[in-house]
C-alpha cells in the first residue's frame, strides 16, 4: 500500500514524535511542530502516537491511494475532498482505492496533520521518520510524483468516531519561566516583557517562531560561548526581538536565552499564524 503526491503543497513533510536522545551528537529532536494535533489524527484512525503523519503548511497537499484505507485529517481546520466529494475534517474518513485525497488551504492556523491507518512508512533515521529542516535528516519534503509507503496496520482499530480539537489561537498567550540568562537584560525589559505585545513575524518556521515587537534592551555587552538550547527556549538575538525555538532547533547557541515556553504550550505556537498577537507571561523559578 503506498500514497503517491498529487500536490505536495507549499511544505509537506513526514513528522513522528522525533528522534529523542540525539542533542549530543548535534542532531535536533524534530516531529511534529503541533505533536497534540498530530496524536489525535492517528488516534483517529487506530494508530500508535509514534506512526509517522504527513505536516502540510499553509496550503495543505493530495495525494491518490492504490488500496483502500482510512485517513483523518486534524490541526489547522482546512476543507478535505476525496474524490472531488466535500468530506470531514477532524473524523476517520475512508479513501477509496485509486482516489485522490485533498487537504485544502488552511482556513485558520497553519499547519494540519494527515494520519493513514498502518502510518507513513517512510525508513527510519536515528530511530525516526520525521523530516528535519535544520539538520537535513529524515526524507525530503513531499514533491510532486513521490510514493509514500503505508506500513500495515497493528492489531485491531481502536479509533474514535471524532475528537474535540482545539482551534488556533486569535491570541497566543504563553507562559515563560525566566532564566538561564534572564540577568543578561535591564530591569526594564524585564519588567516590559509581560506588558508587551509582540506579533507572530512571517519570517517563523520549523525551526523558530520569530516575532516583531519592542526590542529587549541588554545589561550587558559581549556574547556567550555557545551552549545547550532546549525545546521552547526563547533566545534574544542581537536585534533584542525574541525567537521561540520549535522541533527543529539547533541544539546549541551563542545568544542568551531568556526564558523557556513550557512544552504543553507549544502546539499553539505551531498554530499562530503572521500577525497572531504574542503576550509572554514571566515567572521566576520556585
Amino acid at each position: 500500500m503506498s500514497l503517491e503526491v498529487v500536490r505536495p503543497g507549499a511544505l509537506t513533510t513526514v513528522q513522528d514524535l522525533g528522534r529523542a536522545g540525539y542533542a549530543h551528537l548535534g542532531v535536533p529532536r524534530s516531529g511534529a511542530l503541533d505533536a497534540y494535533a498530530h496524536r489525535l489524527a492517528n488516534r483517529l484512525v487506530g494508530n500508535a502516537p509514534c506512526a509517522a503523519t504527513l505536516e502540510t503548511t499553509v496550503d495543505g497537499t493530495a495525494v491518490r491511494t492504490t488500496l483502500a484505507v482510512t485517513a483523518a485529517v486534524t490541526g489547522a481546520p482546512c476543507p478535505v475532498r476525496v474524490d472531488g466529494r466535500p468530506a470531514a475534517w477532524g473524523a476517520p474518513l475512508r479513501v477509496p482505492a485509486g482516489t485522490v485525497l485533498e487537504v485544502g488551504r488552511a482556513v485558520r492556523g497553519v499547519r494540519s496533520y494527515v494520519a493513514f491507518r498502518g502510518g507513513i512508512d517512510v525508513p527510519p533515521v536515528l530511530g525516526s521518520r520525521s523530516t528535519d529542516l535544520l539538520s537535513g535528516l529524515g526524507p525530503e519534503p513531499l514533491a510532486e510524483g513521490s510514493v509514500l509507503p503505508l506500513g500495515a496496520p497493528q492489531g485491531p482499530s481502536t479509533g474514535a468516531d471524532a475528537i474535540p480539537v482545539p482551534a488556533p489561537p486569535a491570541e497566543l498567550v504563553l507562559p515563560l519561566r525566566l532564566g538561564p540568562r534572564d540577568d543578561w537584560f535591564t530591569a526594564a525589559a524585564l519588567a516590559g516583557l509581560g506588558r508587551s505585545v509582540y506579533r507572530v513575524s512571517p519570517a517563523s518556521n520549523r525551526v523558530g517562531l520569530r516575532t516583531e515587537g519592542p526590542p529587549l534592551a541588554r545589561a550587558r555587552n559581549g556574547e556567550l560561548p555557545s551552549e545547550g538550547m532546549v525545546l521552547g527556549a526563547v533566545q534574544v538575538p542581537p536585534d533584542g526581538l525574541p525567537v521561540i525555538f520549535l522541533a527543529d532547533h539547533p541544539v546549541t547557541g551563542g545568544y542568551p536565552v531568556i526564558g523557556v515556553v513550557p512544552e504543553p504550550q507549544l502546539p499553539a505556537a505551531a498554530q499562530a499564524v503572521p500577525g497572531t498577537p504574542l503576550i509572554f507571561q514571566p515567572t521566576r523559578h520556585s
